[in-house]
Parts: structure tokens; sequence; C-alpha cells
């Protein structure tokens, strides 16, 4: 449906619409303008992850090995994964905080489905997929149809989810010993010397980059974190998309639980803690803004690729567990420092 929008519609992309510009088309518009300062940001992350690489080989020439290579690229995967779904939510203005509990519970979901009721492999790993589609569902009625803030929203899911994992699966791991095949999904090689859970990754960014860039979902979640209210009274209904672009961020957090069950061949109902962390982190480092309105997949398969050479690198390094976590918390705030600085200067030149 094509619908008149007010002139104040993406006023944070310091743009006005034409008149009888459709929202959709300003959506695209708004992903085109907020790109062009994407490519800088995304140019200083290639160049942070290409300075990080050269510095953790001077200082230990083992982490360029083809195993430890091999590592960072696997960790890259999980985390890869459960970025590029939150992408989304972040470029709306919204926030998930449920996604590293949610992803160990769509792994138990999967162990029960494989392990112990031996259903076939294919209708297990959809089962798991299913239940994050469901979580993100859930998420997305609660922010947009019961009006709740995600940052509460998505805490109470991250904690629901939690308690599930450990009920469902009685607080102990799940084996997928006598599941054939099932490790393959994250560490068989379709293309040789490169994991399966790698591929996914990276077939799963193209798809989401071709999805954020070229569909009307993408222009709409562009266009939420534009100018949400400006959106809503053009006519679009903002909580339709809200709850579509929630439930697809379910969806990637349910094949990040399968990759990750697959890569570790069990379960772990206790895990999952801290990974939300690491992925919205990866987001911001790409170049996503918090406050909505720009971000690009691209920028957060960088980002992800510069959480994980950071952590691996601290730990070849022998740095202690409790100073690596230090260290990225500076990163976030780093990352999330220069958002806003990006933010103040766009306001500023708007201004003038």
């Amino acid at each position: 449906m094509t619908t008149q929008r007010t002139d104040e519609d993406l006023a944070d992309a310091g743009t006005q619409s034409p008149p009888g510009e459709s929202v959709a088309a300003a959506g695209a518009r708004t992903g085109r303008f907020a790109g062009l300062g994407q490519g800088l940001q995304q140019m200083l992350a290639f160049g942070t992850l290409i300075a990080l690489v050269i510095i953790f080989f001077i200082a230990s020439p083992n982490f360029l090995t083809i195993s430890n290579l091999s590592s960072i690229l696997l960790s890259t995967a999980v985390i890869g994964i459960l970025a590029v779904g939150t992408t989304f939510v972040i470029i709306t203005g919204g926030i998930d905080l449920s996604l590293g509990t949610a992803m160990t519970l769509c792994s138990v979901v999967t162990g029960l489905l494989l392990a112990n009721a031996g259903l076939p492999l294919p209708v297990g790993v959809l089962g798991g997929i299913a239940m994050g589609a469901l979580v993100g569902l859930i998420n997305g009625f609660n922010v947009a149809i019961l009006g709740l803030p995600p940052f509460i929203a998505t805490l109470s899911m991250m904690l629901v989810a939690q308690g599930l994992a450990l009920v469902l699966s009685g607080v102990r791991p799940i084996y997928f010993n006598d599941v054939p095949g099932f490790s393959r999904i994250a560490l068989g090689e379709i293309i040789p010397k490169v994991p399966n859970a790698v591929l996914i990754l990276f077939l799963l960014a193209l798809v989401a980059g071709i999805i954020l860039r070229k569909t009307i979902l993408g222009r709409m979640t562009y266009a939420i974190g534009s100018n949400e209210e400006a959106t809503r009274l053009s006519g679009i209904n903002t909580r339709r998309w809200t709850l579509a672009i929630y439930t697809l961020a379910g969806v990637a957090t349910g094949v990040a639980g399968v990759v990750l069950a697959a890569r570790l061949n069990s379960a772990q109902p206790q895990l999952g803690v801290g990974y939300e962390l690491q992925a919205i982190a990866a987001v911001i480092i790409g170049g996503t803004s918090l406050l909505g309105g720009r971000g690009s997949i691209l920028g957060t398969i960088i980002g992800a690729l510069i959480m994980s050479v950071l952590i691996n690198g601290l730990r070849i390094l022998a740095i202690q567990t409790e100073w690596q976590t230090v260290v990225v918390g500076m990163v976030v705030l780093i990352a999330v420092f220069a958002d806003n600085l990006r933010k103040r200067r766009a306001e500023g030149g708007a201004h003038k």
C-alpha cells in the first residue's frame, strides 16, 4: 500500500521526504543514506580486524596456525548467527537480551526431540529452529502488541528461557552420541577445510543481507528504526512488521542453538548466558546504531570476527578470563561512545 508520509519521517537521517513518497520507498532511501556513513564505518572495522590479527600474530606465532584459525571461525559461527538475527532488531531501535538463553533452550529442545524422543534428524533440527521462532514471536508480541520496552520484554524472556532449559533437561546435559550425522551439521565439511557451521553463517548472512536491502521487510526495518511514529501515522502497521522482525531474529537464534549443539555434540542447559552480550557487541562494533535506523549485515559479520579474534587472542596470550571480560566490556563501551558521537555530529550537521 502506498501512503503519504510526514516530513518528519526519517528525520534522524537528516532528510525530508519528497511529497507522495511511500514509507517503503523512504525506508529503502534511508538504508542507502545510512549506507554512505556505513561504508567508512565498515572500513574502520575491517582495519581494526586486520590490526588485531597482526598484533596477536606478533605476540604469538601460534595465532595464525590452521587449527587456531579454524577455532576462530567456529566460534564466530555461533556468535555471528546470533548477531545476524539481532541486527534487524537493533536497526529498529530495539534490543534482544534473550539471545543466549533462548539459544540454549533451542539446543535443549533439539536434544529432547532427537536424543530422547528418537525423531528423525530433520524433524529435530526444525523443532529447535521453531522453538527459536516461537521465542522471537513472543518477544515481538510483548514489544509490539503489549507495548513493553524491548529491554524489559527480552530480559524477562531471558530468565524464562533459562529456567525452561533447566527444567526440560532436568539440569543435565543431553548428548547426541546416538544421533548419526548430527555433529556434521557444524563440524562436517561440504567444502573442504571449511566447517559447515561457517558455511551456515555465511549463507545466513547472505540471505539476511538480501532481506535487509532488497525486500519490503528490510525497508520497514529501516523505516521503523528511523522514525516509528511517523511510519505509523503514515498508515503502516508497525506492530505487524515489528512482530515479523523479532520472529525473524528468533529463527536465527534457533539456527544458532542447533549449530552450537552440533558443535558440542550435546545440549548444555547451563550454557548460553553471555552470548547475547557478545552478539550485541558484534552488531554495534560493525556499525549498527543502538538508536536505530542504521546497520548492515556485512558490518555485523566483521564485528563478529573482531569479537572472536579478540577473545581468541587474549586466550592465546594466557590472559585471565576475568581480564578478558574487562577488555570486551571496554570495547563495547568504546563502540557505543563512537555511535553516540556519530549521532551527535549527524544531528549537528542537520541543524546547520
